[in-house]
């Protein structure tokens, strides 16, 4: 068996967590063993995905294998456009800039709030009653 070159990465979102691994290719998507179009079923989460890829102008040179788990599908989509430009970055350190630039090496911190003991949920309060 060949030694294959490959470049792995982790992406997160949410509570999502994507393990990418980038090998050289034609540009075929994995997500969880399913074809990329069945995973991801709206148009604009593919084109999401795909921006690293796009922005460094290396669409169809890797093949893409994620395997994403936890959250929804939006945090998925987060944490495998987080993955795909970290494992850029081990591709390629020069691509560093530019994909910093262009935010996609930016983890997203923002996360759902805890529901607070007392309260209805994290904002929400109990209605006050004056009598």
């Amino acid at each position: 068996m060949t030694d294959q070159v490959q470049f792995c990465a982790t992406g997160r979102r949410k509570t999502s967590v994507a393990r990418v691994i980038l090998r050289p290719g034609e540009g075929k998507v994995v997500v969880n063993g399913q074809p990329f179009d069945h995973y991801f079923p709206s148009e604009a989460l593919r084109l999401e995905v795909q921006q690293p890829l796009v922005e460094t102008e290396n669409s169809g040179k890797f093949d893409i294998l994620i395997n994403a788990c936890g959250g929804g599908i939006h945090g998925q989509v987060g944490a495998a456009r987080l993955g795909i430009a970290r494992a850029l970055v081990v591709f390629n350190p020069e691509l560093r800039p530019r994909l910093r630039q262009a935010g996609f090496l930016t983890r997203d911190p923002r996360a759902k709030e805890r529901k607070k003991y007392g309260q209805k949920g994290a904002r929400k309060r109990f209605q006050y009653s004056k009598r």
